[in-house]
């Protein structure tokens, strides 16, 4: 018992007595302190301790069947009893009778006939001596708790003096950093310094520590070999009585493998694995940095599609890894025609793209453009074999296209063809028609906001399922227009028009507000499901985002706010990932959950895990589309399954389009997915039925499949 135990609760004495009249006096000067409960009978008194320990034993020695002494062994002979403190109360003065009870264990003697003061003062030291007894046998066991974690703890711990001078290490400190508490000892944790840090890193580090006493975070030290490892590490300052620094206690662990995991997946994610030059997922994310980078400078950018004349008939008639090496010898030359802060991605095939940056005037990129068809057309010699392609490119100069990312890659690709149908082997410039395609926009975005106005526009919800338990866990809402003469028409086809604008913010609420309703409509169904919805970057950031969710959050007093989860798009957070973070956080407080949509196809993937809150990541369907086929797609989804489970995220697949994607993903360990082989986007009303009726495939729900390591939760 503790000293907090016992002044929250009274002390409860036992007293055994065959004729509990013997007793009484003594039980009225103490029931106003203690609990007093009577046995008549030694085989009695052991029951009673025995189903409910006391703090002190009142034992009669003179008593029938089972005297006292026999009583007091058996209650020493008991683990569980043996340390309860017992006095023998007796009208026996013989020193004999004494020794043996003393030699029993007993702690004191009362003889009868006896002062009741004397007896209550001896009960009382007794029971404090008792008590402080099991307050250092308490404290002895925290001590000795706390030294086995010490000493065992798979994380290196430091303690420092006041001035920073290492006292003590434990074990696997030595382990991770190589160094004995005898070679650093009274120095400075300094010593472990890699150099990767700034100056200013440490001193915001001291600064975090001498505000708040604490601080945690990342550092890259240095081990006695010389060898650089990753630590995540806590720093705690313990101060005196006083409020004065004592001593300084750092604990951290070795996070390497895992930083070199995340740079692994970065670079799958990001590089081509052929020719190790950026991918398109990197090429998005240089585009839209080039674009700012150009209205900076106020200079020119050229977005360059290339396309190789002549690859195929290669490939065909020497074999892949012939086709493979051209491609590699091309993408090194095409690389060495370009100047420092140009890019050269490749986008699949024998297909390639070109950001070509800082141009005053047309003639300088042209220079650059002859000069690298002069050399792709160059001939090739692999295995002996003598080979001849040429290169057929388009290019648009940016800001005289004034689109986006997306827009100007379509423009050179189109730009590409033209040349291609000139004769190959030459490029061509883009003619955006500027002045018509502007006007064109203008009609087009009066038509979407009159669409917003009639109420044309409507939500069709896909499914989401976990494949392997047979569970619909809830549905993603997705906006259609109900064109009056185009018909129903994709978000594709008109979201892209009104990004960023204040049209992208009003069509978003009109989502939130009609998603809620349809969720409460099925909720008061019975239907407890979650529904998700897309938002975009400029509506979560408006100022006004999370009053508007509060606002519609109240209209459904009966929906748990953990029913919603948004979906943010995984780049959506590039230029200000501080305010996307603290928005989320504010919603996290209202119970909603957020989902990072199209995982893997951002530059930054893994800034956003660490982060911004979310609880799932969506695999982009480009991915998942692929995956059966090409073997970078498959190792990009089966890493960022493995990230889930690192990082203990929740994933979810999107186009699951066949039974065999499903099985893919199974395999790898995602249970949870969405797609046309689940189901297609529906309307509102069709949902409770589908919900109703549907049964997963049975080749989901092979016994065999359920031995392999799954991550199947998510939200619902």
């Amino acid at each position: 018992m503790n000293s907090e135990d016992a002044g929250n609760t009274r002390l409860k004495i036992l007293a055994i007595d065959d004729t509990p009249a013997n007793l009484t006096l003594l039980g009225l000067a103490l029931q106003d302190d203690y609990t007093i409960q009577i046995a008549t009978s030694g085989a009695k008194g052991l029951q009673l301790a025995g189903e409910d320990p006391p703090d002190l034993i009142l034992l009669d020695i003179m008593m029938p069947n089972m005297d006292g002494y026999e009583t007091c062994g058996r209650l020493k002979s008991d683990p569980l009893l043996q340390h309860i403190p017992v006095i023998f109360i007796t009208a026996l003065s013989e020193i004999d009778a004494e020794i043996k009870g003393f030699t029993l264990g007993a702690a004191d003697y009362l003889t009868k006939p006896f002062n009741i003061e004397i007896a209550r003062l001896r009960i009382r030291n007794l029971l404090e001596r008792e008590q402080l007894r099991r307050e250092l046998q308490y404290k002895e066991a925290a001590q000795r708790l706390a030294a086995s974690v010490y000493a065992h703890s798979h994380d290196g711990i430091v303690i420092t003096d006041a001035e920073n001078r290492i006292i003590d290490v434990n074990s696997a400190f030595t382990r991770i950093t190589g160094y004995q508490l005898d070679e650093i000892k009274g120095k400075n944790p300094s010593i472990l310094k890699s150099g990767r840090q700034t100056q200013e890193f440490y001193q915001s580090l001291w600064q975090a520590l001498l505000d708040h006493d604490h601080w945690s975070g990342e550092i890259w030290n240095r081990n006695k070999n010389g060898g650089v490892y990753a630590a995540l590490t806590s720093i705690s300052v313990v101060r005196d009585e006083q409020g004065k620094i004592h001593h300084f206690i750092g604990l951290f662990s070795d996070i390497t493998s895992l930083k070199n995991h995340q740079k692994d997946l970065e670079r799958i994610a990001h590089f081509d694995a052929l020719t190790g030059i950026p991918n398109r997922v990197l090429l998005a994310d240089r585009l839209e940095q080039a674009i700012a980078h150009t209205r900076r400078s106020g200079n020119f950018m050229a977005v360059c599609y290339l396309d190789l004349d002549g690859f195929k008939p290669v490939n065909d008639q020497y074999g892949h890894d012939v086709g493979d090496q051209l491609l590699i010898e091309v993408s090194h030359r095409i690389k060495g025609c370009l100047r420092a802060g140009d890019t050269i991605a490749r986008l699949g095939g024998d297909e390639f793209m070109l950001l070509l940056l800082d141009f005053n005037q047309l003639q300088e990129c042209q220079t650059v453009l002859e000069r690298t068809l002069t050399k792709v057309a160059e001939p090739i010699t692999i295995e002996k074999h003598c080979l001849n392609v040429s290169a057929s490119l388009g290019f648009t100069l940016f800001p005289d296209d004034l689109s986006d990312p997306d827009t100007l890659i379509r423009h050179a690709d189109q730009a590409m063809y033209i040349a291609k149908l000139h004769g190959k082997n030459r490029f061509h410039l883009f003619d955006r028609q500027q002045d018509r395609l502007a006007q064109a926009r203008g009609e087009i975005l009066a038509r979407i906001e009159a669409g917003l106005t009639n109420d044309e526009f409507v939500l069709y919800f896909q499914p989401k399922v976990n494949m392997r338990l047979g569970r619909i866990l809830g549905a993603e809402a997705l906006i259609r227009w109900q064109h009056p003469q185009l018909g129903l028409l994709q978000p594709s086809t008109f979201l892209p028009d009104i990004e960023g604008m204040d049209l992208e913010i009003a069509l978003g609420k009109w989502v939130l507000s009609t998603a809620l309703d349809h969720l409460a409509n099925w909720r008061g169904m019975g239907l407890n499901i979650t529904i998700s919805i897309n938002i975009a970057p400029s509506h979560l950031l408006h100022p006004s985002f999370t009053e508007v969710l509060k606002t519609n959050l109240a209209k459904y007093q009966q929906l748990p706010g953990d029913a919603l989860e948004l979906e943010i798009l995984e780049n959506a957070a590039l230029e200000d990932i501080g305010r996307v973070s603290r928005v989320m956080k504010e919603c996290r407080e209202l119970g909603i959950g957020f989902a990072l949509d199209d995982f893997g196809t951002g530059y930054s993937s893994m800034t956003y895990l660490k982060a911004l809150p979310t609880e799932t990541l969506k695999i982009d369907k480009s991915f998942v589309l692929g995956m059966l086929q090409n073997t970078e797609d498959l190792a990009i989804v089966e890493g960022i399954i493995n990230l889930t489970q690192t990082f203990d995220k929740q994933v979810i697949a999107e186009g699951v389009e066949t039974v065999e994607h499903g099985l893919q993903l199974l395999k790898l360990g995602c249970d949870n997915a969405q797609g046309y082989a689940i189901a297609h986007p529906m309307p509102a009303e069709m949902l409770p039925d589908w919900i109703k009726s549907w049964t997963p495939n049975p080749a989901w729900q092979d016994p065999e499949l359920s031995d392999k390591p799954h991550n199947s939760r998510i939200r619902g």
